[in-house]
């Protein structure tokens, strides 16, 4: 398998043209919500990451598999909400606990019962003792890096090059720069990720390549006795999906613990998605705290931060004030108890059998047409990785073009697959109501793309 040729990046370049021509004429609804939005709404959107090529799509609905835009499409969902809908829409699960608990009050700033039990079904899952619930994956990464520095008394926090998680000062650092930002890759720079951030805070925080356990020793080295702890995905999700090399995890377990530094696991996309009890489970490693959110909500805004009884014992004792209004929401916890109850073994057993269709689908696709590209996947999560090499960290991934991973989602949006609108960044998220027919979709949409390269 070779490159990308010359000739087939300026065959993409022809189909992305066709493509948008073709995305703008189907979508005169969205155009004009946006319209009408920018009046009101900055930039038109609530968030600025739904601010993406060729324009913003507005939903009307969803149910089980499937959404549907204000322009009346219907699309097979594997974008899920960044990873949100493994429940797939109103899965009656969490309709009918939600529908129940709103009629008994939605807010209370105190706890409810729902929360002891969630609470328990995740730390059996995850084997981390005691949890504390927030709002979002920000809120959970922002107690973890609190925590740290709490216990340890140290400033320095140590982060992966290309990880995201979430956008408060701390760990808004070398996430989505360009390599001429981000300094040698043998001795990266912790370049801030946006405006607002002050040098103050981000120079607090020292980056370090994915799978690369030499390096993260020789931080360890340099900054003996200041390093509070690290923070990663243990899977890379942020940019496509990069898997940790075989002993990776277990000598970042390893030396943290020798430099009396904490680990934190950020599994916001992974928690639930890459197993029962993500990858931690799945790995054997177990860190010292853990943060969850996206999925575990059924739908609904959550977070939740679970650690060891040591780190833990230190929010029970009063030394770090782990504090918000909303945490703990009875909506939240009914829609999460919901969503723990009903993924049980024959759910992720589904969730594996249409994975497993999807990847071997797409394998085959991608060899019969002799495309640069390889298939990886986790769990309910997956991606076509346009590139003939594997990518072992985020340098590696920033080399992909980042015209196939759009060509491919505007392929996908036309043969009505629903993908995460940042082309190579993201993956695909299979639900509990996906099906055979929705898998099929997906890899009918590859090949049609493959076919258009090579035509």
């Amino acid at each position: 398998m070779t490159e990308w040729s010359s000739a087939d990046l300026t065959r993409l370049d022809e189909l992305i043209e066709s493509q948008e021509q073709a995305f703008f004429a189907r979508q005169p609804n969205s155009a004009a919500m946006l319209e009408r939005a920018t009046s009101v709404l900055a930039g038109g959107a609530t968030s600025s990451w739904q601010i993406a090529r060729p324009q913003m799509i507005w939903m009307s609905h969803g149910i089980g598999p499937k959404v549907y835009d204000a322009d009346g499409i219907e699309y097979s969902d594997f974008n899920g909400g960044y990873g949100v809908g493994l429940m797939g829409h109103a899965h009656p699960a969490v309709v009918e606990a939600v529908s129940s608990r709103v009629k008994r009050g939605t807010h209370f700033a105190q706890p409810t019962e729902d929360a002891i039990a969630v609470a328990t079904m995740l730390a059996e899952r995850w084997g981390l003792p005691l949890w504390r619930f927030c709002n979002s994956g920000t809120e959970t990464t922002m107690d973890a890096v609190h925590l740290m520095r709490a216990i340890t008394g140290r400033d320095l926090i140590v982060k992966v090059e290309g990880c995201y998680h979430g956008h408060h000062d701390s760990v808004m650092v070398s996430v989505a720069n360009e390599a001429d930002e981000i300094g040698p890759a043998d001795s990266p720079i912790a370049a801030p990720s946006g405006s607002g951030l002050p040098s103050a805070i981000t120079d607090l925080t020292v980056t370090v390549a994915f799978n690369d356990l030499d390096m993260l020793e020789r931080v360890f080295a340099e900054y003996e006795g200041r390093i509070a702890g690290m923070i990663l995905e243990p899977i890379m999700m942020n940019a496509g999906i990069i898997l940790p090399e075989p002993g990776y995890l277990e000598g970042v377990r390893e030396l943290t613990t020798r430099n009396r530094a904490l680990l934190t696991f950020d599994e916001v996309k992974t928690g639930l998605t890459a197993g029962s009890g993500g990858v931690t489970q799945a790995s054997g490693v177990t860190p010292d705290i853990v943060c969850l959110a996206k999925a575990l909500g059924g739908g609904l805004s959550c977070g939740a931060i679970g650690g060891t009884a040591e780190v833990m014992g230190f929010v029970a004792n009063g030394g770090y004030e782990q504090v918000g209004t909303f945490n703990g929401n009875p909506l939240t916890m009914a829609a999460a108890r919901a969503t723990l109850e009903t993924l049980d073994d024959s759910t992720y057993d589904h969730l594996a059998r249409i994975n497993k269709i999807m990847v071997a689908g797409a394998e085959q696709i991608v060899d019969d047409f002799d495309l640069p590209a390889y298939v990886v996947s986790v769990g309910a999560k997956g991606a076509v990785t346009f590139t003939p090499d594997t990518v072992r960290n985020y340098r590696d991934f920033l080399a992909i073009d980042d015209r196939t991973g759009h060509a491919h989602w505007l392929f996908q949006h036309a043969g009505g697959v629903f993908l995460p609108p940042w082309g190579k960044a993201e993956q695909w998220l299979i639900s509990v109501q996906h099906t055979e027919e929705d898998a099929n979709r997906f890899l009918t949409n590859l090949e049609t793309m493959a076919k258009a390269i090579r035509n």
